[in-house]
């Protein structure tokens, strides 16, 4: 007679408390889904969102200081080598940055922050961070700075700022450093008492632009704010000014201006302020759109790309 051997118990020493086999792995699963997910607004509930926006996304050399549990951590657009994150040196002064712009990244970039500022904060002089994909250990963004903080922003026409003053640059970034300088696009922020981010880029190819990130929560009734004043022929900056169409990324509408460079980025101040209370009147109008409205509306969204 052949015996039969006894059947293996199974190991439910892993199991969440509570949980059967079965219940753990959809949980897992659920978890990986989570995961994957992308946030609708990475940088939401924060005062700084429409910055943090603009930094990531189009101005090209930048800094803007955070208190990190009680630590100073710089927050700019890029860092030698599109690295994560850093920490100088003592005798450099021992700043931490982190940055935005980022070669491996996830695709949700208020997670990857959070990753990356919970690790500078705790690393030590001279360390460096390559990738700032979140691996679920991080923290709440908002946990780490203050949501209602909106430090001011040094903005820098190249990458001097790299290494601290006075310091000599190492010959195998000499090279980096140039090329990247020769890259930076004249760039300034302007409307600083306005709504949202608003930023003057001048790319060359006789056109400047300004990109303006607005934080609105409903972008259907943003986008039909913009085609009523389309309609009226007022969704410009002024003379010479052209309304070039409207793109989305982080979950806001960045409305977009051609002008003219040769016209300072300052000047625009008092037509922006004059465009921004016909936008905050219309996106509150809840009347139908007339025919000329629907038609502008249409081509706002026929040119609108998510980036």
């Amino acid at each position: 007679m052949v015996q039969r051997k006894p059947k293996k118990k199974k190991n439910r020493e892993d199991l969440p408390e509570g949980m059967t086999r079965r219940e753990a792995k959809l949980a897992a699963r659920a978890a990986e889904r989570e995961k994957l997910q992308k946030d609708p607004r990475p940088f939401g509930g924060l005062a700084a969102e429409a910055d943090l926006v603009a930094l990531q996304e189009f101005v090209p050399s930048a800094v803007v200081a955070f208190e990190v549990k009680g630590t100073p951590v710089n927050i700019a657009t890029v860092l030698p080598g599109a690295g994560a994150a850093l920490v100088r040196e003592e005798s450099q002064g021992g700043e931490r940055f982190v940055a935005l712009q980022v070669t491996s990244h996830s695709q949700n970039p208020g997670r990857d922050l959070a990753y990356a500022l919970n690790w500078v904060v705790d690393a030590a002089p001279g360390e460096t961070l390559q990738s700032t994909v979140a691996d679920g250990s991080q923290p709440e963004l908002t946990s780490l700075i203050d949501a209602s903080a909106t430090p001011d922003i040094t903005t820098y026409q190249d990458f001097s700022w790299w290494f601290p003053e006075g310091a000599a640059v190492p010959p195998q970034i000499q090279q980096a450093l140039q090329q990247a300088n020769d890259a930076v696009l004249p760039s300034e922020k302007v409307g600083a008492d306005l709504p949202g981010a608003i930023w003057w880029v001048n790319p060359g190819g006789g056109k400047a632009h300004i990109r303006w990130v607005r934080t609105e929560d409903n972008e259907a009734q943003m986008l039909s704010a913009l085609a009523r004043i389309a309609a009226r022929g007022e969704l410009n900056l002024g003379e010479g000014t052209k309304f070039a169409g409207a793109f989305r990324t982080h979950g806001l509408v960045v409305p977009v201006f051609d002008l003219d460079p040769s016209v300072e980025a300052g000047s625009y101040e008092e037509a922006l302020a004059a465009l921004n209370k016909q936008i905050e009147a219309e996106y509150s109008n809840d009347a139908a759109l007339t025919a000329d409205e629907r038609k502008q509306l249409d081509n706002i969204k026929s040119r609108q790309v998510t980036i």
